[in-house]
């Protein structure tokens, strides 16, 4: 099989105005004064509605513009917007409030032209609002567009990890994501469960995906599963289960089907890399 790493592009020819316009959201962001709901407002402003970006709130009361779009301005400040997770009972206000703006703004740019499949752009602008809206996000964390969080505090990511596009990742619980893991496009990742009785009733338990893990495209992984280092979720599959190191689980409920090549020579991982059959 070809060996096909990415390649290096050089760099766009408007590289240093969103080198300028990045420069300034991080530094708006690194001051402790910095309203977040007002800098989201204003960056959605200039992005979606630059005609009317320097007087939002005199173009709002302004009864001769149309009703739609002054309702439309006014929610690009989060503060007149709800998100799912505040309607979530165990939802922390104190962690939740501060980081609401930035998963607004986060959602809203990718629903814009600019961003799209603007990779080089919508990378680097969500790994900046990652930053700060996770409990702790390592180096060089790639994502792409439509992702969503349930809570976005509550993730806790590691090195080099990349999330593709248009993945759920439900942090309810807690979702610890390891060096090195992949997560392809239209996963979605669980770590809150429903009682088949009372749906209210609802259990946390926290999702890990170890280092080096894949969770490849449309796989599904539910609440307390631990994905186990370089194991790997095939496409379409459930995990419901624990995945061990360096196995393949494929299928609804997902079953380990063979060990990667890549590992090591011990009996823990060699020993029944098929499971068998229920009777």
């Amino acid at each position: 099989m070809p060996w096909l790493p990415l390649r290096q592009l050089p760099p766009r020819p408007i590289a240093p105005l969103a080198d300028a316009w990045l420069a300034r959201l991080d530094n708006a962001l690194d001051d402790p004064a910095t309203d977040r709901s007002l800098l989201c407002r204003a960056t959605l402003a200039e992005l979606a509605w630059p005609q009317y970006a320097d007087h939002l709130d005199e173009a709002m009361a302004d009864e001769r513009i149309p009703l739609g779009t002054r309702l439309a301005l006014s929610q690009l400040d989060p503060r007149n917007i709800t998100l799912e997770p505040e309607f979530y009972a165990d939802c922390d206000d104190a962690r939740f409030q501060p980081v609401k703006p930035l998963l607004w703004l986060w959602y809203s740019f990718d629903r814009l032209p600019l961003a799209g499949q603007n990779v080089e752009l919508g990378v680097r602008f969500r790994r900046l609002l990652a930053t700060r809206i996770f409990k702790r996000c390592g180096r060089n964390f790639k994502c792409f567009h439509g992702v969503e969080f349930s809570f976005g505090y509550n993730m806790d990511v590691g090195d080099d990890v990349v999330v593709h596009r248009q993945v759920l990742l439900d942090d309810r619980g807690g979702l610890v994501l390891g060096d090195r893991v992949s997560i392809s496009d239209y996963a979605n990742i669980y770590s809150h469960t429903h009682s088949i009785v009372e749906q209210s009733e609802v259990t946390n338990a926290v999702t890990r995906l170890d280092e080096g893990v894949r969770i490849t495209y449309h796989a599904t992984v539910l609440a307390g599963v631990r994905v186990r280092e370089q194991g790997m979720v095939g496409a379409v599959a459930v995990a419901t289960k624990d995945v061990r190191a360096y196995h393949v689980n494929v299928g609804i409920p997902a079953k380990s089907v063979r060990v990667k090549p890549n590992a090591p020579a011990t009996s823990d991982v060699h020993s029944s890399a098929r499971e068998p059959r229920p009777d």
